[in-house]
């Protein structure tokens, strides 16, 4: 464990048990989210590339517009 998490954990621990629990699903959340986006990415490489190809083609094409959060 880094010495960063393990003062997370130590300020964590401090907290009332309610908030304590939040974090902790919270955090096991996140974990659960990122390990099914990268488990998606691992079942489709061959579509990223050919999105990612024509997304540069449209963007060197002049049909790519900025985003412009605030906008949406």
């Amino acid at each position: 464990m880094t010495d960063l998490l393990e003062k997370v954990f130590e300020h964590a621990s401090k907290l009332p048990p309610q908030q304590q629990d939040a974090l902790a699903k919270w955090l096991l959340n996140e974990i659960a989210a990122d390990n099914a986006w990268d488990a998606t990415f691992a079942k489709s490489p061959a579509l990223l590339a050919s999105l990612a190809s024509e997304t540069l083609q449209e963007k060197d094409g002049g049909d790519a517009q900025p985003l412009v959060p605030y906008e949406l």
